[in-house]
């Protein structure tokens, strides 16, 4: 990539979740083809969307947003409703074919498709429906993107606190936890979940009003793992009316700056007001450090500020700006690309990986490409009550990181996935064991662990009781 375009990737990267979205320029979601049925789907699909390898439009609906991965199910059924769900579970069943569940496509290691049996695809499932009853309640179509979800909820002033990234889908981010600029303020977007409609794995119908636990496991814990989401009920928020942007740089910098600058950083963040998100992002020799606000009128706030324009090189101070087209700014790049991403660990603070941070720090700058990044957590995630509430375990945890690297020839892969496996190895030496699901790796030991705590055995006890067969399988799927 050029400069600019490292630029661009480097002011996108202020956000982890942000990468992982792409809408158009004008900051709509992109337009996808209208699919068209192909003559020659099977008699007992019914008629559904359906496409097999050598159809029509086929490739068209394979691919994901990462392109390391061209995988090639059996047949892709595009569904339309929750009844077109489990007419395609039900042949899954029938013909013996695992089920992945697709409704953006952007997971990281792929889980979203598979090769040989059945993606069951449910991005035509986006709608929003405002439900009576109760201020601001909505039920959303899981292949909702963000974008799209955003454009219905803001201009009627509510708000469920997601991520950035314009085309990721509600269900994805939500079943995993979600969280984004607002997290802080409002909770991860699986606490605003209120109830779900799913197809299990036996292609039957369900609701969580009359199973709570199945309601807990799909807060945290329900990416692809029971069955099909076919809905999700939300509360949501008043929405905040603007966003302050504020952003710190430092150039040039050796691995002892920038662990300097982590540990500055880290020390700082645990001061920040719940309105308030926070990212250290270091790219090559380059660090971007960016805070959010949505109210910017906490004196806490004020004296963090100060810290940091005395800590970096520059400070850029963000005027308020209207949260639609404050939102838009982080949307994300509009199409496929290469990459790896993945989580690299949850910290208490600075101390967790200050004796492997400066050599982190020396291959994130040896290697083009490359990116290292702490998100803020903390404020309303770490509420009890909602730990309670959620298979969500990692609360206690006020920092979030992520490991990225980027490339634009297939070539380039090889030598960048060795350092980042390079330094996946320096956290680990280094007691990083707890990670986000969302930002799943297959190199991962003992991953249910690392994404679930003790919350594996009681996932599992919901899987025995929604998909005892293991109808919905992939790598890192909850087993039964």
């Amino acid at each position: 990539m050029d400069r600019r375009s490292f630029l661009r990737i480097s002011l996108i990267a202020s956000l982890g979740y942000v990468l992982m979205g792409c809408s158009g320029r004008d900051g709509n979601p992109p337009t996808a083809p209208a699919a068209k049925p192909d003559p020659a789907v099977p008699e007992s699909l019914d008629g559904l969307l359906a496409f097999r390898k050598g159809d029509s439009h086929y490739d068209e609906h394979r691919g994901g947003f990462n392109l390391r991965f061209q995988k090639h199910p059996a047949v892709i059924v595009l569904c339309r409703s929750t009844e077109e769900v489990a007419t395609a579970v039900r042949y899954a069943l029938q013909e013996g074919l695992p089920v992945s569940v697709k409704s953006g496509g952007h997971c990281f290691e792929g889980f979203s498709s598979n090769d040989g049996g059945m993606v069951v695809d449910v991005s035509l499932m986006n709608t929003v429906d405002w439900l009576p009853g109760s201020e601001g309640a909505v039920r959303i179509g899981p292949g909702l993107t963000l974008t799209g979800m955003y454009d219905q909820l803001l201009p009627r002033g509510r708000i469920v606190p997601a991520g950035s990234c314009g085309s990721v889908a509600i269900s994805g981010l939500t079943l995993g936890g979600g969280y984004g600029l607002f997290s802080r303020q409002m909770g991860l977007a699986c606490d605003s979940l209120t109830a779900v409609t799913l197809v299990d794995g036996s292609g039957k119908i369900c609701t969580t009003d009359d199973d709570p636990e199945l309601l807990w496991a799909c807060r945290g814990g329900g990416n692809g793992n029971f069955g099909v989401v076919t809905s999700l009920s939300f509360k949501t928020h008043a929405a905040p009316k603007g966003l302050f942007s504020h952003r710190f740089k430092a150039y040039k910098l050796d691995s002892a700056r920038a662990a300097r600058l982590l540990r500055g950083w880290c020390e700082l963040a645990t001061d920040l007001p719940r309105t308030s998100f926070s990212a250290f992002v270091l790219n090559g020799t380059t660090l971007t450090i960016l805070v959010t606000d949505t109210e910017n009128t906490d004196a806490g706030l004020a004296s963090v500020l100060a810290e940091l324009g005395k800590l970096t090189d520059k400070g850029i101070p963000g005027s308020r700006q209207e949260l639609a087209p404050a939102l838009r700014r982080y949307y994300g790049i509009d199409h496929p690309i290469l990459f790896k991403n993945a989580s690299a660990g949850f910290y208490s603070g600075y101390a967790d990986i200050s004796d492997v941070f400066p050599s982190v720090a020396q291959t994130v700058a040896e290697n083009r490409g490359m990116i290292f990044q702490v998100n803020t957590l903390g404020g309303a995630v770490a509420d009890p009550q909602l730990e309670r509430a959620s298979a969500f375990p990692h609360r206690s945890f006020p920092f979030l990181a992520e490991l990225q690297t980027y490339y634009d020839k297939p070539e380039q892969g090889p030598g960048l996935l060795e350092s980042f496996r390079k330094v996946q190895g320096l956290l680990r030496d280094g007691g990083v064991t707890r990670h986000y699901r969302n930002y799943p790796d297959l190199d991962f030991e003992n991953w249910a662990e690392a994404y679930y705590s003790l919350n594996y055995k009681r996932l599992q006890r919901v899987k025995a009781a929604r998909d005892p067969r293991g109808l919905f399988s992939y790598a890192q799927g909850v087993r039964p």
